[in-house]
């Protein structure tokens, strides 16, 4: 029924519909004014040349009132409509009621017209091909909604009807029409009126295709240019446009500054109160900055960061007072705005690489609750470059070696021997020499390479042990650090059981790490792939147990083989009357949870001591040991100076 309705255009259209209609309109009434102009133009010319030829001007009262009026009356329409059609279509402000209104009186003009001349055609005994020829060219050029056109052409064709039913036909002397006649004259209604519901549900179609085209092409140029979460432009638009500024002549480059924005804790609040929660928030904070920098480049740089170009006048005492304003909108979790600066040297024109050291700057003072703005500078230059020089050349480090493994001892408190050792990165660089872990795996991490780091790590450590099981050296169960992004980036899992198969390493040599801060991160395949580890036979540890938020949830939702006490718990041994209840609690309830507890930042007689009298198994630091080679540690151990417990001294 719905679909009946709306063939016979009942329904309710969109502008962009009705106005696909208005146009089409237009259009064919310039073909249809243009014919009529030049057909009346000719009856014209053709009637006055008969009156003259004929030497009947003294009749010319009679022929004005029978004809002349008829096709002036008409040529003006025709001629009104050209004007109106003509001009809309050229983008001419009119009044689209007025264009309506002309072309229904167009229309009823044509077929008064058709009418009057083939009633007088028929009284002679000619045909009516004037008033089919007008209704066609009103009806079907024309297009009408098919309950519009049915009244239209009922209502002329039933008084057209009854007019010639009421006149002698000439070719039978008899009043009204024949059978044949009345068949043939509703045969000719029948298929104008399938003529215009045809007309009309092409144009209908057409016009739907073409505004579905046209919402799809506004989305496609939305989204091109706006950021689909906020509002605001995205980096598309950000670069095109700082481009183009950056290239005017006019364009002051040292009255400008590239700044870049992190809301601070953002993951923390989302994990907190959800996403729909934290996309709200996001949102507020875009608007915010947008408002905040009225007449400057504004976009979403990525995820809750934001980059903006604007003048460096005033700029501080903005990040301040929008600094003020986030930290308005926080609920139980800290929310701080940080903020990153850098400005044009010279006649630098890389947009990206300026958004990439004002980010520099901003990440170079998270956590650092008393700042909120950061200029990049000299400092900073120095970083960035390692930075770059770090991403750039992990791979050549990989394959030149320069990446070495260092083994820190892990020491059992029962019998004071090396039971375990940490595997830990550390990269000798040919240009900056030795490189520690803090230096270069936040930024792997960053640029999403710190799986070649990881993976190398693997098959170094496992060569390293085929290598003391050929040469009877010592070796102990090594534990490796994964991060999160081994399991999102690669098969991780796969990997490391290749590679222990391919050097024969036995599993209870092969322990792994994972940060308490990796599981705060909801993803669903951490907890399959840490399953996966232990059905494979490997111990899996929490390390750095204590130093987030989640650690209690941690322990409820996942099943651990060790867990390793974070170094800050020792921090404050001496001073902190509260360290010593917190640690022993902690190793009672790793106890209670079957876990080996594992205390890091040993660096006292006094900690190890109290550690092993609380029933803490396993601990690590420097008062054994700092990360050194193997052959190093291998020194030491036959020096005596290091013991390895005899349970784990040969595979």
């Amino acid at each position: 029924m719905k679909v009946l309705l709306q063939g016979l255009g009942f329904e309710k259209q969109s502008k962009y519909v009705r106005d696909y209609f208005y146009r089409t309109n237009m259009r064919a009434s310039i073909y249809m004014s243009m014919v009529v102009i030049v057909l009346e133009v000719w009856m014209i010319v053709r009637m006055t040349k008969t009156i003259f030829e004929n030497n009947l001007q003294s009749n010319f009262k009679y022929y004005f009132e029978k004809y002349y009026a008829n096709y002036l009356v008409l040529l003006a329409s025709g001629i009104i409509m050209l004007i109106y059609a003509i001009r809309y279509l050229r983008g001419k402000k009119i009044d689209k009621g007025v264009g309506l209104v002309i072309k229904w009186v167009f229309t009823f003009v044509c077929i008064y017209f058709g009418v009057k001349i083939s009633l007088n055609d028929y009284s002679k005994g000619e045909q009516i091909l004037t008033f089919l020829t007008m209704e066609l060219f009103s009806l079907c050029l024309l297009t009408w909604k098919p309950y519009a056109a049915f009244i239209i052409s009922a209502s002329s064709y039933m008084y057209f009807f009854c007019k010639i039913d009421d006149m002698i036909a000439v070719n039978t002397g008899q009043l009204g029409t024949t059978d044949a006649t009345r068949i043939n004259f509703f045969i000719m209604w029948i298929s104008t009126m399938m003529v215009c519901i045809a007309n009309y549900n092409n144009t209908r179609s057409q016009a739907l295709k073409d505004q579905n085209l046209e919402e799809v092409n506004t989305y496609l140029s939305k989204i091109s240019v706006e950021d689909e979460l906020t509002g605001i432009h995205n980096m598309v638009y950000f670069r095109t446009e700082a481009e183009k500024l950056l290239n005017y002549v006019t364009t002051d480059r040292e009255s400008i500054i590239f700044l870049f924005f992190d809301i601070e804790n953002f993951k923390s609040y989302n994990e907190k109160y959800g996403f729909h929660e934290g996309n709200d928030l996001l949102k507020r904070i875009a608007h915010m900055i947008d408002a905040a920098f009225n007449n400057s480049l504004v976009s979403r740089y990525s995820d809750d960061h934001f980059v903006v170009l604007t003048r460096v006048d005033g700029v501080q005492n903005v990040i301040g007072e929008l600094s003020g304003e986030v930290k308005k909108l926080q609920r139980e979790v800290h929310l701080e705005l940080k903020c990153g600066a850098y400005k044009l040297i010279g006649d630098e024109s890389d947009v990206s690489l300026a958004c990439d050291r004002a980010r520099f700057a901003c990440n170079s003072i998270k956590k650092h609750y008393d700042r909120t703005l950061r200029l990049y500078d000299k400092s900073l230059e120095d970083k960035f470059h390692l930075k770059q020089y770090i991403v750039n050349n992990i791979d050549t480090a990989i394959q030149n070696g320069y990446i070495k493994v260092y083994y820190q001892p892990i020491v059992s408190t029962k019998t004071g021997c090396i039971c375990g050792l940490e595997a830990l990165a550390r990269w000798q660089d040919p240009n900056y020499g030795l490189l520690s872990p803090g230096m270069f795996i936040e930024i792997l991490e960053e640029y999403r390479q710190i799986y070649k780091l990881d993976k190398y790590i693997i098959e170094a450590v496992c060569k390293d042990y085929r290598d003391s099981v050929e040469n009877n050296k010592p070796f102990a169960p090594v534990s490796l650090n994964f991060s999160r992004l081994d399991f999102e980036l690669c098969d991780i899992v796969g990997y490391l059981c290749e590679t222990v198969e391919k050097y024969n390493v036995p599993k209870k040599f092969i322990d792994v790490e994972i940060t308490e801060s990796a599981l705060t991160v909801q993803q669903d395949f951490l907890p399959d792939a840490i399953k996966k580890l232990r059905e494979f036979g490997y111990k899996v540890w929490l390390d750095d147990f204590g130093s987030g938020y989640s650690s209690l949830n941690v322990l409820k939702d996942y099943h651990f083989d060790v867990l390793k006490i974070d170094m800050k718990f020792l921090s404050g041994f001496k001073s902190n009357e509260k360290t010593r209840p917190i640690l022993e609690n902690i190793v009672e309830l790793s106890k209670q949870l079957k876990m080996i507890s594992l205390t890091e930042g040993v660096e006292t007689q006094e900690q190890y001591e109290f550690l092993g009298d609380i029933g803490c198994e396993r601990v690590q630091g420097y008062l054994f040991s700092k990360p050194v080679p193997l052959e190093q540690l291998r020194e030491r151990i036959a020096s005596g100076e290091l013991n390895v417990c005899k349970e784990v001294k040969s595979a």
